[in-house]
């Protein structure tokens, strides 16, 4: 009897004890520990050997002439940036495993055209030289002032030095409800649009309100502000967005202080804490992002809201808010330790608040308030999913340490993700329609979650120095990573979900891309190259008249290059040993070397060093096409059929370590899975999509 066999006999006689223990939505995922018997499943054999690669660990370290003053934001290439953290985890030589590749390709080239050496320079220039402008912060980094954490600053300023005309709060109210409250909530709307009329009445009769409450107003208007486009802020406000948004900025700032927030026992002063902390904590974190979400935890956990507000006979509405209130920073929790590090604060054994019910707010305001999800799309339903799958990828993070102790099979883990995929989707995919776009808003970010999954399993594995992934695995990565590419770019361009796009960067961060693209430049070859290059060059935004190779080549050596300033003035400090695992790769497979390459075409002659930052969107995503100023997409260059021409098979050998980390010098005939019954495995992983065959058939 097959592992996964076993797995599915198991998952059989525990679906009634499932559907006892759900409380929130998430079955088996939350508190109950039912997943947790995947772990117990037989090891394939063809896992025995294989580790995660000892280039990334969870734990950084610097030196102490390390630059402070240096922003921790990382580097930007296209919309991704990288920082010292890739996946969550801490890589301090990721330029050198780019450069190694990189060099070894270039060496390859015995003749290499002027216009070529110009396109991508060796690897020892530009690093010392190179300007820094791409480390500086982006436009939708937000970053809390010094005086908030220490409680100072602004005591000596007025609520009105803040406050603006009760129009101009209406409208930013009316924004909030618009573009935060249906993806980010913290708030039961009607109790929160009584204590707005409140704030006001004691505004007009000259009374200071509550701190917690103008604490909890401004925290709302600072996210109006922030979703809101500067186009749109010229037109009704007449100012520019960033001064509009330092100033409730400020103000937030302030009232929290005076709410006396670092001690607060006020579920209200926390509302408004989370509340103020959804904007700063997207795209873009820095340390002190990760240092208030810590303090947030310890406050919340010092008022009990890790406890289910039914334990303390709370009326519905505060019940609801609690939960709320408490996994909003459940999120944020996993969003800075995956940006920052090293590993979640929260740990599901130590919480039992339960998940908000899927009922619409107007629901909790009735005599006789619900006590069971609805079967149907409600005001919660989108924040829900969000909250779900936030909790499972807890449960991942602290899975990805038993993976390296060998307490758990990678096979076991890849059940656990499917096994929620399948109940989520048949869950809340028929809530769905596509023909609303907030639903079809929850659609894109319900599939860059699960995607996600296997990528944040599989990532370290990708590219082991020991033994060669399977290539089912493999194919996981794959496919996974390009539809999670292609619902992040629907989420950012497509017109209906314009209003929620300033939100897609704490969904996603791109840093797949990086992945995808190392594998593509290895092997052009693949199935979903074509797909994959169209995400790419959203991504990156290379210049359009180059080839794929030359692209691929351009974007991995401004990344090394820019990635080496960075980390030059981090003071990285990397583990003993680890510099001797970079370049070590495992044995190739037959069928993955040069015969399915392409050649290294120089494709056209450029006169310059060309700078990345002229990419298009692609015209086509999930289905979706859209229009673009740009006229028709060009063909393909370096498409499949290109592809055909001689290729050096030397070339070959410079794959991105960050990607495949494979030498083609080296043969080993393909290991069968022996432990796994694949007729099961097939019925977790269809196999018309996950066959194990990567590659494009030979057009020869």
């Amino acid at each position: 009897m097959g592992s996964l066999e076993r797995v599915l006999e198991q998952d059989v006689a525990r679906n009634h004890t499932r559907k006892e223990l759900r409380k929130g939505g998430l079955e088996g995922a939350q508190h109950s520990g039912t997943y947790d018997d995947f772990e117990f499943a037989p090891e394939p054999e063809d896992e025995k050997e294989l580790e995660p690669s000892p280039l990334a660990v969870l734990d950084a370290a610097y030196d102490e002439d390390a630059d402070d003053d240096l922003m921790d934001l990382g580097v930007q290439m296209g919309k991704l940036r990288l920082t010292d953290r890739l996946g969550g985890f801490f890589r301090p030589k990721m330029s050198e495993e780019v450069n190694f590749p990189l060099a070894q390709a270039f060496t390859c080239q015995k003749q290499r055209p002027p216009a070529e050496k110009a396109l991508t320079p060796d690897p020892a220039q530009s690093i010392s030289s190179m300007p820094a402008y791409f480390v500086a912060p982006g436009p939708t980094y937000i970053a809390p002032t010094s005086s908030f954490f220490f409680g100072t600053g602004s005591h000596g300023n007025s609520l009105i030095d803040f406050l603006p005309s009760k129009y101009a709060a209406d409208r930013l109210m009316q924004q909030y409800w618009y573009a935060v409250h249906p993806i980010a909530r913290t708030v039961h709307r009607p109790s929160f649009q009584r204590r707005y009329d409140i704030f006001w009445n004691e505004v007009v009769l000259g009374i200071e309100p509550v701190g917690s409450l103008q604490a909890l107003v401004f925290a709302a208007m600072f996210a109006g502000v922030v979703s809101m486009p500067e186009g749109k802020i010229l037109e009704d406000f007449g100012v520019a967005k960033k001064d509009l948004q330092e100033n409730f900025q400020q103000g937030t700032e302030t009232a929290l202080i005076r709410a006396n927030i670092l001690r607060t026992t006020k579920t209200e002063t926390m509302q408004a804490f989370v509340m103020y902390m959804i904007p700063l904590c997207r795209d873009q974190i820095s340390r002190a992002h990760s240092a208030l979400v810590g303090m947030g935890i310890r406050l919340a956990e010092c008022m009990a809201l890790h406890r289910d507000g039914t334990e303390y006979g709370l009326k519905p509405v505060e019940i609801h808010v609690r939960r709320l209130v408490w996994y909003q920073l459940c999120y944020l929790d996993i969003r800075t330790c995956e940006a920052q590090g090293p590993r979640p604060g929260i740990r599901q054994e130590e919480f039992d608040t339960q998940f908000p019910l899927n009922v619409n707010d107007s629901d909790l305001d009735q005599d006789i308030a619900p006590n069971t999800s609805a079967e149907h799309w409600t005001d919660m339903t989108f924040s829900l999913i969000r909250m779900e799958c936030h909790e499972m990828m807890r449960t991942l993070w602290f899975d990805r340490p038993k993976l390296e102790k060998k307490q758990i099979s990678l096979t076991a883990v890849l059940g656990k993700i499917e096994n929620f995929r399948k109940i989520t989707e048949e869950k809340y995919l028929s809530f769905m329609d596509d023909n609303i776009p907030i639903q079809q808003c929850a659609r894109a970010v319900l599939n860059i979650l699960l995607r996600r999954m296997h990528i944040m399993v599989l990532h370290r594995y990708h590219n082991s120095v020991a033994v060669r992934i399977p290539d089912r695995l493999r194919q996981i990565i794959l496919t996974s990573g390009t539809e999670l590419l292609e619902s992040a770019i629907l989420l950012e361009i497509h017109p209906p979900l314009a209003p929620w796009a300033w939100y897609s960067g704490a969904i996603q961060q791109y840093q797949v891309a990086f992945l995808l693209l190392g594998e593509v430049w290895a092997y052009p070859m693949r199935k979903e190259s074509d797909r994959i290059w169209r995400c790419l060059d959203f991504v990156f935004e290379p210049p359009t008249d180059l080839s794929r190779d030359q692209k691929a080549r351009l974007i991995l050596t401004e990344i090394r290059d820019r990635l080496g300033v960075y980390s030059q003035a981090r003071r990285l400090r990397a583990p003993t040993g680890m510099l001797q695992r970079i370049g070590m790769s495992p044995p190739r497979r037959t069928g993955d070397d040069g015969s399915v390459m392409s050649s290294v075409d120089t494709g056209p002659v450029v006169d310059s060093v060309v700078q990345i930052g002229a990419g298009r969107a692609p015209d086509t995503i999930m289905g979706v096409r859209f229009r673009t100023d740009d006229g028709p997409e060009p063909p393909p260059q370096g498409s499949s059929v290109e592809s055909q021409a001689p290729s050096l098979t030397s070339s070959t050998s410079a794959l991105t370590t960050m990607s495949t980390g494979m030498t083609p010098d080296m043969n080993m005939t393909d290991e069968l899975m022996n432990d796994i019954d694949w007729n099961e495995w097939d019925k977790l992983f269809p196999p018309d999509i996950n066959n194990g065959e990567l590659n494009m058939p030979s057009f020869s």
